[in-house]
C-alpha cells in the first residue's frame, strides 16, 4: 500500500521539487497551496508521469478555520497521512526594524510560525493515535544565526527551529520522527517574493555564485524521509559551496 506525503506551499520551488521526488518513491500526494492552476498543473503531471494519486488543496494556512476545514476534514482514503513536509514559507521585505512594514512581519509570522502551527497540530494528532509518522519542517539558515535587516524573518526560522526540537520531545515516544532541513541560498521565487516582484532586485541576489537548486534540497528531504525507521536525521543544514554564513558569501 502506497504511503502518502502532505507538502505545504507545493505550487512552487522547494515544495513543488519535493512532490516530484517523493512521487518517484511511489508516494501518494497532498500538495497544498494558494495557486489553484500551478498546483492543478502539478497534479495532472505528477499522476500522468509517476501513476500516483494527487490531491490539490488550495487554501491558506495562516487561515486556521480553512486549514481545519481542508485538513481535518480529508476523505478516510487521505487521512492517514504518513509524511508531512512543512514547507510554506516566505520572507518579505528586508528592512531595518524601525522601518519595518508590519503588514509584512504579520505575513511572515502568521505564515512561518503560525501556520506550521496549525497544519502540524491537526496531523501529528493523527499521527500519535496511530504510532507513526514524519513531520519535517523547511527551516532555514536565518534559524541558525541572523543577518542584516532579517530581523522579524530570522525570528520565525529561529521559532522553527525551537519548534522542531520541541516537537521531536514531544513525539519521538509515540514513534513519529521530527526533523528539519535548514537551506542556505536556494534560487526559488524566495527573492522575487521578498522584494514584492522586483525582478532586478531579486535576480541580483544569485548572481556571482552558484546558489542551491530546490532539486538539491528535495533531494536531501527525499534521504530523510526513505532513511531506515529506526533513523531520525533530525537536523540538516545545506548550504551551497559559496555561502559560509546567510550574509557571507563569495561572488566573483
Amino acid at each position: 500500500m502506497s504511503k502518502i506525503a502532505l507538502i505545504t506551499g507545493a505550487s512552487s520551488g522547494i515544495g513543488r521539487a519535493t512532490a516530484i521526488s517523493l512521487a518517484k518513491e511511489r508516494f501518494n500526494l497532498i500538495v497544498t497551496g494558494r495557486r489553484s492552476h500551478l498546483l492543478t498543473s502539478l497534479a495532472n503531471d505528477i499522476e500522468n508521469d509517476y501513476g500516483v494519486r494527487v490531491l490539490p488543496l488550495v487554501f491558506d494556512i495562516r487561515d486556521y478555520n480553512d486549514v481545519v476545514d481542508k485538513i481535518g476534514k480529508l476523505d478516510p482514503d487521505w487521512s492517514s497521512i504518513d509524511v508531512l513536509i512543512n514547507n510554506a514559507g516566505l520572507a518579505v521585505g528586508l528592512n531595518p526594524l524601525d522601518s519595518g512594514v508590519i503588514d509584512d512581519w504579520e505575513r511572515m509570522i502568521d505564515t512561518n510560525v503560525k501556520g506550521l502551527l496549525y497544519v502540524s497540530r491537526i496531523i501529528s494528532e493523527t499521527m500519535k493515535k496511530r504510532g507513526s509518522g514524519h513531520i519535517i519542517n523547511v527551516g532555514s539558515i536565518a534559524g541558525k544565526s541572523v543577518y542584516p535587516n532579517g530581523n522579524v524573518y530570522c525570528a520565525t526560522k529561529h521559532a522553527v527551529d525551537a519548534l522542531s526540537k520541541s516537537m521531536m520531545m514531544d513525539l519521538h515516544i509515540h514513534n513519529v520522527k521530527v526533523s528539519q532541513i535548514c537551506p542556505g541560498a536556494v534560487e526559488t521565487e524566495f527573492s522575487q517574493v521578498r522584494f514584492k516582484g522586483d525582478n532586478e532586485k531579486a535576480s541580483n541576489v544569485y548572481k556571482g555564485f552558484e546558489p542551491l537548486t530546490a532539486e538539491d534540497i528535495a533531494e536531501v528531504i527525499r534521504y530523510m524521509v526513505m532513511a531506515p525507521s529506526h533513523v531520525n536525521i533530525s537536523d540538516v543544514v545545506v548550504m551551497p559551496l559559496a555561502q559560509a554564513s546567510p550574509s557571507i558569501i563569495h561572488k566573483k
